[in-house]
């Protein structure tokens, strides 16, 4: 058991409360094989055009993909960058928020379920119930983070979070990001606990004055063979105390 003298837990996804082999092989599984049709059938919409704008951006190219393209020529350039950025598993903000888009009709279909490590849940609702401010920070889009948590297979759990945060406040492995989490919560960093598999993650959220545990599922990336900080390996091995 690790104590933490803390009043909001703030929270990784993959890795931490979900498998990385739910997110690699059932998500970004879904991605591939409806990313064409789903371009095809929707690659006019704004949310479409948005974000296609912010891959524009990740990519430095404002000439990359503009609206004037072939719509078979856009779709093609899309899908392209898509993959490939996918192959190198970047986590590019553009990227997530066409995945989000890609993964709420799969969500809202009931073809995608949530996958949750088994105390998750659980360990979620006693902390909500106990006044603790539960928050999540991810790579993936705010929409995709907001349909994971309200279709797992514990239930719709969106009730229990503050607020969501991913890429567009920074990147999870700089301090600031988490310096600015800690001002829209409107709390001290050090009354935060950040939880993630990530030790340069975790770096970053110590260095902005956070608390921090490394957390070790199956299937997760080890951990750096000189990394010396506190690990779990349940949510039950974690005591709060306020």
């Amino acid at each position: 058991m690790i104590e933490f003298h803390v009043d909001s837990i703030l929270l990784d996804i993959e890795g931490t409360t979900s498998s990385i082999a739910f997110v690699y092989d059932v998500m970004f599984a879904y991605i591939r094989e409806h990313l064409e049709p789903f371009l095809k059938k929707h690659v006019d919409e704004d949310r479409v055009r948005s974000a296609v704008v912010r891959m524009r951006t990740d990519l430095g190219d404002p000439e990359w993909c503009q609206d004037g393209l072939d719509r078979a020529m856009k779709i093609n350039t899309i899908r392209h960058q898509v993959l490939k950025w996918m192959d190198e598993d970047q986590k590019t903000t553009g990227l997530k928020a066409l995945q989000g888009a890609i993964w709420k009709s799969g969500f809202e279909n009931r073809i995608l379920r949530a996958h949750l490590f088994p105390e998750v849940a659980a360990s979620l609702q006693r902390w909500h119930d106990d006044g603790m401010d539960l928050r999540i920070y991810s790579s993936g889009s705010m929409e995709a983070q907001k349909l994971f948590f309200g279709h797992t297979e514990s239930g719709n759990l969106l009730s229990l979070f503050e607020a969501h945060y991913d890429t567009t406040i920074g990147g999870k492995k700089e301090s600031t990001s988490y310096s600015k989490i800690a001002a829209d919560a409107a709390m001290k960093p050090e009354r935060i606990l950040f939880v993630s598999d990530v030790a340069a993650e975790l770096d970053a959220a110590q260095e902005a004055g956070m608390e921090v545990v490394a957390s070790v599922r199956p299937g997760n990336v080890p951990l750096p063979s000189d990394y010396t900080g506190n690990r779990i390996h349940s949510f039950d091995e974690l005591v709060f105390i306020r």
